[in-house]
């Protein structure tokens, strides 16, 4: 069983929002009867209908796909502020249903995965999983060891203790290597999203190092907020791996859908 306005999400019709204001305004009808906000179908056997159209169905087989998300875009299906949205760079009307797993700062690069498959989507999300996410960080100064070993013990935040993250100073190839795939930071309209104050970004780069950062858990801007309590704000900030899954070489602004043994491999990592 489903809550409708989640089957109406999924199934393409609309968001989950505008899917209630259709609930309430009466355009929904559950095998012939007007629905209920908050009632639960069965996608199988229940015939969902709106405004008297043909019946609504899920598509066949779930599917999920990795985008190479650029600064400047708020992670969301649907913003009523009317900023540049994740939605507007994937298939939305190719795959119905299609949700982000789980976000992205609007500054923060990198990959970002979609799927239609609620379970999947939650797994991948639930604390308890620890699926490590990995991200390359621009940050001003050079962290020392005392601050590299503050992050691999756990950083106490406003919101508690964190977890113990991998972290590394990146030196030589591998700073290059992240340099490159941070980027310039020029998002939507070609803005740089990651420049604050009145020092710019190119003036903060030049005294400022990479460091790799890996978390297994998921709170809100908890990578900026973690390296901002050992003493070094951020600059430009990219994820470059989910679990097993690599960003690699897709190019930024891209997607591409994952093929089964990637998607195998993701749910053999929440097992795990």
């Amino acid at each position: 069983m489903m809550r409708l306005q989640k089957f109406l999400a999924r199934a393409g019709v609309a968001s989950r929002r505008h899917a209630e204001e259709l609930i309430v305004a009466g355009r929904v009808m559950v095998n012939g009867q007007p629905a209920e906000l908050g009632c639960s179908v069965d996608p199988g056997s229940d015939e969902i209908r709106v405004d008297g159209g043909a019946p609504v169905r899920l598509a066949e087989g779930d599917v999920t796909i990795m985008l190479h998300k650029p600064a400047g875009y708020v992670t969301t299906m649907d913003d009523p502020q009317g900023r540049a949205t994740v939605a507007d760079l994937v298939p939305a009307d190719r795959f119905p249903g299609l949700f982000p797993v789980g976000r992205l700062d609007r500054d923060t690069t990198g990959l970002l995965l979609f799927t239609t498959d609620g379970e999947l989507g939650n797994a991948l999300l639930h604390p308890r999983r620890h699926v490590e996410k990995r991200y390359l960080a621009l940050v001003e100064g050079t962290l020392d060891a005392k601050a590299l070993e503050r992050l691999r013990r756990g950083v106490a935040l406003s919101d508690g203790m964190t977890l113990p993250a991998r972290a590394e100073l990146l030196r030589g190839g591998d700073a290059q290597k992240a340099a490159r795939a941070i980027g310039t930071g020029k998002g939507a309209g070609g803005i740089n999203a990651s420049h604050t104050g009145k020092r710019s970004r190119a003036v903060r780069e030049k005294t400022g190092s990479y460091v790799l950062v890996g978390l297994r858990e998921g709170r809100k801007r908890e990578v900026r907020r973690m390296l901002e309590a050992v003493g070094y704000p951020v600059i430009a900030l990219h994820r470059s791996s989910f679990g097993p899954l690599e960003l690699g070489d897709l190019p930024r602004g891209s997607w591409r859908e994952l093929a089964d043994v990637e998607v195998g491999e993701l749910k053999a990592a929440i097992q795990s």
